[in-house]
């Protein structure tokens, strides 16, 4: 579309997106990806600036895992309240923003993309914005802060109502905050493998009840090299050691929440913990409805586990898990079995598993230098 990125480091990347023109978007490439919906409040919020007010676009529907239905009616409703006219035709939509103003939104449900939307769109938007019932995840709070760096008001951050300023933006420098479900990915592992492990770059307040859950489970960990970081908003950083004894006992029941609550994307990998945790544990998403098919994995390597309807599964441990052919059907399902493969008996290969390259960095190398035998093949 025109913008200007290149890397000034091994981990750094600069970006001017001045010239950025919508028309040159590339379809294909939006439809693939489930993020892409963020570009609707981005360029809605770029409409905003009196020099380019007026000019429509036009974009792909989003693509991403197929957890089930996934409705962007969150993000077409609250941006209906500022002013913006959003027309679908035929796999595309067609908006107009000329109109953009402040307003009050309701979010029907505690949404951290359709959150993040709204907020790009309303920073720019000219008076007033009040988002209730938003979600206060960490990356809203750090797509907020990172926001505020670059000249946005901004009050309310880290609670479930916003209330925004709009003003021009200018550009801005933020290092991003650490992964959270990676953070629960590596601690599920170090258990359902009894390794002693150290995962670095933890931030404790942002998996404070997947902790007490680890903890729960008869894992024992502790944080060390605690630390503030000068580029960071105030969060406290440092280095999980998980220890033996090993002992895992099952949770008996573990279901998603907003946050401050358990992550829905942490659950799979911990289900996989609970394969190996002694007793019976009750697993509920309550999100996504075709999100359990990496139960019928599990099943597929030995898990004792068992699907009682569409959001609920019930899974009875331990038990060992012998490799297979299985496959993944989405970035957690990817992640999960991955997991389950490292401490599976024999081979396991895991077909497409190139969905986990979208939330996780190099993973089988990162396995690799901790001592996982795993390695990418095309078969």
């Amino acid at each position: 579309m025109g913008a200007e990125i290149r890397w000034i480091g091994p981990r750094c990347l600069k970006i001017r997106a001045k010239n950025v023109n919508p028309s040159k978007m590339n379809f294909d490439l939006v439809s693939r990806l489930r993020s892409s919906v963020l570009l609707m409040g981005a360029l809605i919020g770029r409409r905003g600036l009196p020099a380019q007010a007026g000019v429509s676009f036009k974009i792909a529907k989003p693509g991403g895992c197929q957890l089930g239905t996934r409705i962007l009616d969150p993000h077409l409703d609250g941006f209906s309240r500022l002013g913006v006219r959003i027309k679908k035709d035929d796999g595309f939509y067609e908006i107009d923003a000329k109109g953009l103003k402040g307003g009050e939104i309701v979010m029907s449900e505690f949404s951290v993309t359709a959150t993040e939307n709204l907020v790009l769109a309303a920073v720019s938007a000219p008076g007033r914005t009040v988002i209730k019932c938003a979600a206060a995840e960490p990356y809203v709070q750090d797509l907020c802060h990172f926001l505020k760096k670059m000249g946005a008001k901004i009050e309310g951050i880290g609670t479930h109502t916003l209330v925004i300023e709009g003003k021009k933006l200018r550009g801005a420098s933020h290092m991003i905050i650490p992964d959270p479900i990676e953070m629960g990915t590596f601690i599920s592992l170090a258990g359902a493998s009894k390794s002693e492990l150290t995962v670095k770059n933890v931030v404790p307040q942002f998996i404070e009840l997947e902790l007490l859950k680890f903890k729960e489970a008869g894992l024992n960990f502790k944080i060390l090299n605690k630390r503030v970081l000068p580029a960071g908003w105030g969060y406290q950083i440092g280095d999980l050691k998980v220890s033996g004894p090993f002992k895992i006992k099952a949770v008996k029941k573990v279901h998603n929440m907003p946050y401050p609550g358990f992550a829905a994307d942490s659950i799979p990998t911990f289900a996989l913990l609970m394969t190996q945790a002694k007793g019976v544990s009750l697993i509920h998403d309550w999100m996504y409805e075709a999100r359990l098919k990496y139960v019928d994995e599990l099943q597929r390597l030995g898990a004792n586990a068992f699907v009682c309807d569409p959001h609920r599964a019930l899974i009875t441990g331990p038990t060992a898990l012998e490799g297979k052919e299985i496959t993944s059907f989405d970035l957690r399902t990817g992640a999960t079995l991955i997991l389950a493969g490292l401490i599976a008996k024999g081979e396991t290969i895991i077909n497409n598993a190139y969905q986990v390259d979208r939330g996780y960095e190099r993973i089988e190398e990162r396995l690799q230098k901790i001592g996982a035998n795993i390695k990418r093949v095309s078969l």
